[in-house]
């Protein structure tokens, strides 16, 4: 499958200048690489919810849901367990992930559902022209706080880790080569994996300049240490201006959602039985 078969002719009407268009290339390009590995495209769903990252169900060439607000992993959850056999990818923004839905992003992760979930983390709410997020920096002036925020974000990061994640990632969209990588290491991580992204929004927070300056890769980590993770995470706190680290922070083998549930794997299925051991689960 060629690179262009995967971008639909939809008219695009993503900001000039938006990360949108870096995330949206280095997806198709993680899931071109999965596709020329032997990868059934149509074995490949997208969920988006609500906000300017949703219309990368309408850009990219593969099978997709469009969710209601917060309900993206929820709907991508059920997707892996209704047929394991599918690719389950879902995008969401950062008010989409971390506000409206971070008790279902929580328990995604607490449970090692066998999804990838990318976060569009713009630090603003640009569909609705610039609110503040849990992730925008004390101080941020936007249409909701002209005076500035009285609130300190919060470190997705920590939050996954924490939360029990098995993948944890950050990428950054003026690293679009690092972040096509990640993204392909994320789908291809068996469990639940988390990449934050961070995104220029060019009209309601322009942060090019910050992580023109403080972005950098990291270099030999060992994603197998928790607490090495764990302080690497720390060293950025989403509000000062020091080094961000992006890559792969956490790399976990644990059984996943599905596997305890007892769901098999293959088109070749026992419903009646599935139902039966998830019901004893349950006891």
């Amino acid at each position: 499958m060629k690179g262009r078969d995967l971008v639909t002719g939809a008219q695009n009407t993503w900001c000039p200048g938006c990360g949108n268009f870096v995330i949206q290339f280095a997806l198709r390009d993680a899931i071109r690489s999965a596709v020329e590995g032997g990868c059934d495209p149509d074995s490949i769903v997208l969920v988006t919810g609500i906000g300017c990252h949703a219309k990368m169900a309408d850009y990219l060439n593969i099978n997709s849901f469009y969710s209601i607000h917060g309900r993206t992993i929820p709907v991508a959850t059920a997707i892996k367990m209704a047929d394991p056999e599918l690719s389950v990818i879902c995008c969401a923004g950062d008010g989409d992930a971390y506000a409206e839905g971070l008790d279902h992003l929580i328990f995604a992760a607490k449970r090692n559902s066998d999804i990838t979930v990318i976060v569009h983390n713009n630090r603003v709410y640009g569909l609705t022209t610039g609110q503040y997020t849990p992730t925008s920096p004390l101080g941020f002036r936007g249409r909701s706080t002209p005076g500035g925020t009285r609130e300190e974000p919060f470190n997705p990061l920590e939050v996954m880790l924490s939360s029990g994640a098995t993948f944890v990632a950050r990428g950054c969209t003026r690293k679009r080569k690092e972040l096509g990588e990640v993204i392909g290491e994320a789908i291809r991580h068996r469990g639940f994996a988390f990449v934050d992204v961070l995104q220029v929004c060019a009209s309601y927070f322009d942060a090019t300049d910050v992580y023109d300056r403080f972005v950098y890769v990291l270099d030999g980590h060992d994603a197998s240490d928790f607490d090495a993770a764990w302080r690497k995470a720390r060293e950025w706190d989403y509000n000062s201006e020091s080094p961000i680290a992006i890559g792969t922070f956490y790399r976990a083998v644990r059984p996943t959602l599905e596997e305890r549930l007892g769901v098999p794997w293959g088109r070749e299925r026992d419903t009646e039985g599935v139902i039966a051991k998830v019901l004893e689960a349950r006891r």
